[in-house]
């Protein structure tokens, strides 16, 4: 029989990777935040008008 003991050894922890920065202007940074405002009332809107689920008996 073959050994067996390298086929379940755990593999070693990655590093994890470092995560890209990105500079924007105090305008673009603005405009971010207005879309991202834009799109939360969009989905409190659309939720306002889908029907409640009822609960079961």
């Amino acid at each position: 029989m073959t050994n067996t003991s390298d086929t379940f050894k755990k593999a070693p922890k990655r590093k994890p990777a470092k995560g890209k920065t990105v500079t924007v202007s105090p305008e673009m940074r603005q405009a971010y935040a207005d879309l991202i405002k834009e799109r939360e009332e969009k989905e409190q809107a659309y939720g306002r008008h889908l029907r409640k689920d009822e609960p079961r008996r």
